[in-house]
């Protein structure tokens, strides 16, 4: 379990140098492509919300980012997220190759219009 840092600046700064750019450039992606999005830690992880219910959490590990949950019911992202999938509801992102921040972007769009059709 990761140890828990009380805010996202928190959880980015504990992070290598190298791997707090990558995480600061995640975390304005998404909340580009989230507007009016908020976010917190939960599950010891940066958490992106909307009106205070998770859309996507994002997290450092030695070797990836991880994003997690994958989005459902878009064939043609489906397609373009298999390479990062990892189990069922996690994508991963190897820190030796570059990060397809587009695609998070797109994943986060995605999940956001799923929470905001739930409620």
């Amino acid at each position: 379990m990761p140890e828990t840092h009380p805010t996202v600046d928190a959880y980015i700064s504990a992070q290598p140098e190298a791997t707090q750019r990558i995480l600061q450039e995640i975390r304005r992606t998404i909340h580009a492509a989230v507007p009016d999005a908020g976010e917190m830690i939960s599950y010891g992880i940066p958490t992106i919300t909307i009106d205070g219910h998770y859309v996507v959490y994002f997290a450092a590990w030695v070797h990836h980012i991880s994003v997690y949950p994958v989005p459902r019911g878009d064939e043609g992202l489906t397609t373009e997220l298999a390479p990062f999938l990892s189990g069922k509801g996690t994508l991963k992102f190897p820190l030796a190759k570059p990060i397809p921040y587009s695609l998070i972007a797109k994943v986060a769009a995605q999940l956001a219009a799923e929470k905001k059709m739930e409620h």
